[in-house]
């Protein structure tokens, strides 16, 4: 891929995020305050779901397997 291409294309995408959050209407130091609180939510929410989904998909595996009860030996 030209490089030129990849830059053009992140480009876009951040035009696209500012007119989506509509924060190309905020001065310099509210968008770096936006993007930062917009940043510091998104890396929450990540790590979050990191450290407690496989917890609960654990969970919910065990619990179903608890109902539907061991298969038998024959069963494939």
């Amino acid at each position: 891929m030209d490089v030129k291409r990849v830059k053009d294309y992140l480009y876009w995408l951040y035009y696209q995020y500012q007119l989506v959050t509509c924060s190309y209407v905020l001065e310099p130091w509210e968008q770096s305050m936006f993007h930062t609180i917009t940043v510091t939510v998104l890396a929450m929410v990540v790590y979050t779901a990191y450290v407690f989904v496989p917890i609960h998909v654990r969970l919910a595996l065990e619990f179903f397997s608890q109902i539907f009860g061991p298969q038998p030996e024959g069963a494939a």
